[in-house]
C-alpha cells in the first residue's frame, strides 16, 4: 500500500496558534497531505493521510521541532487518502472539555498503562474501566466490560462523572480513548475531582490493537475513527461484532449519517435498510424536504411514499 494515515497529538506550548496554523497548512499542502489538525496554545492534535514518502517527511519535520520533542505517531497503512481536504485550525483547546479551571496533562494526568498492564486491569475485579469516548463510538466497539458514558460530546463527560460520582469514587479507575489525547485530560480531571487511583491506556486503542503481545485481545467490535474509513479493526485474537442495526437489532458495523441534514445522527444501518428507510433514522427525518438520500438517488414521489410505508410497518411490529 502506498498511503498511510497518521494519528498523533502533543501537549506543548504554541505561543501563536493562528500563525502556526497558517504556516502549517501550507506545509501540509506542499506535501499533498489531507486531514484535520487542531492547534492551540496547549499543543497539536491531528490526523492526516498521504503517501509513504510524504508522511515520512511530515513525521521527520515534527520530530525535529523542539516543541514536539517526543511526539508519537500511530501509523495505519491505507489504500488512498482518508480525507477529502486539508484543514489546520486554531482552537481554544486541542480537545475540548470546556472546564472553567482547565487541566494541563503536563502537570496532572493519570498513570500511564502499557497495553499489557491495561489488559491486566480489564481482567481485575477491583477495577472500573471507563470509556472516555462518545456513545456512538462505544456502540461500534469497546473493551469488554467497560462502562459506557451516556454522552455524545467529550465536553459532556465531566457532568456525567458528577452525576455518577458516588458509584465510582472509591474504585480503581482506568480509562481509554482512540489515541490517548482525551484520556490525558480526562484522567487529570478525575484526579482533580478527588479520585485517587486513576490510570489510562497509553497511546489509546490504536496502540493497543497493534501491540504484538496483546494483539487487541478483549476488544469487541471495531474502533471508530474520524475520517473516511469510519472504522478499523483492533482485535486480532477473537473478533466479535457488538454493533446493533438501528432498525432490526441484527449485528452491524456500518455507520451512516441520517439523511436529514438537520439531524445528521450517526446510526448503524445495513445497506438494505438504508435503502428501505431512505437513509433516515425516523419517519420525520425520511420526510424532510432536504433528505439527502432522496436527492442523491432521485427517488420519485411514488417510490418515496412506498418506502415511507415501511416506517408504519416498523412501528406495528
Amino acid at each position: 500500500m502506498d498511503y498511510r494515515v497518521l494519528l498523533y497529538y502533543k501537549y506543548t506550548t504554541l505561543d501563536d496558534p493562528e500563525t502556526f496554523a497558517t504556516e502549517h497548512l501550507e506545509f501540509c499542502k506542499d506535501l499533498e497531505l489531507k486531514g484535520r489538525i487542531l492547534v492551540s496554545t496547549e499543543g497539536i492534535n491531528g490526523t492526516v493521510s498521504g503517501t509513504v514518502e510524504a508522511t515520512d517527511k511530515y513525521m521527520e519535520q515534527l520530530k525535529s521541532d523542539e516543541r514536539f520533542k517526543g511526539i508519537t505517531f500511530k501509523v495505519d497503512e491505507a489504500e488512498g487518502h482518508a480525507f477529502k481536504k486539508m484543514h489546520v485550525r486554531p482552537r481554544e483547546e486541542i480537545v475540548a472539555l470546556d472546564l472553567e479551571d482547565d487541566v494541563d496533562p503536563r502537570e496532572l494526568t493519570g498513570k500511564y498503562l502499557s497495553p499489557k498492564e491495561f489488559r491486566e486491569a480489564l481482567l481485575a475485579d477491583d477495577t472500573v474501566v471507563i470509556d472516555a469516548r462518545n456513545d456512538y463510538e462505544y456502540d461500534l466497539g469497546h473493551f469488554r466490560g467497560s462502562v459506557r458514558p451516556d454522552i455524545t460530546r467529550f465536553r459532556d463527560l465531566p457532568d456525567w462523572i458528577k452525576e455518577n460520582k458516588e458509584q465510582f469514587m472509591d474504585k480503581k479507575i482506568v480509562t481509554y480513548c482512540t489515541g490517548g489525547i482525551r484520556c490525558e485530560k480526562f484522567s487529570g480531571y478525575l484526579l482533580k475531582e478527588g479520585f485517587e487511583d486513576v490510570g489510562q491506556l497509553e497511546g489509546g486503542i490504536a496502540t493497543y490493537g497493534k501491540d504484538p503481545e496483546v494483539k487487541g485481545e478483549l476488544w469487541d467490535g471495531k474502533m471508530y475513527v474520524f475520517d473516511e474509513r469510519i472504522s478499523v479493526e483492533v482485535n486480532q485474537v477473537d473478533k466479535t461484532v457488538v454493533g446493533k442495526e438501528w432498525f432490526d437489532g441484527t449485528p452491524c458495523e456500518r455507520y451512516i449519517n441520517c439523511s436529514n441534514p438537520e439531524c445528521n445522527k450517526q446510526i448503524l444501518v445495513s445497506e438494505e435498510n438504508e435503502e428501505r428507510y431512505l437513509g433516515a433514522c425516523t419517519h420525520e427525518c425520511a420526510t424532510h424536504e432536504n433528505n439527502r438520500y432522496v436527492k442523491k438517488h432521485d427517488i420519485s414521489e411514488e417510490e418515496k411514499a412506498a418506502r415511507l410505508e415501511n416506517f408504519k410497518n416498523l412501528v406495528s411490529q
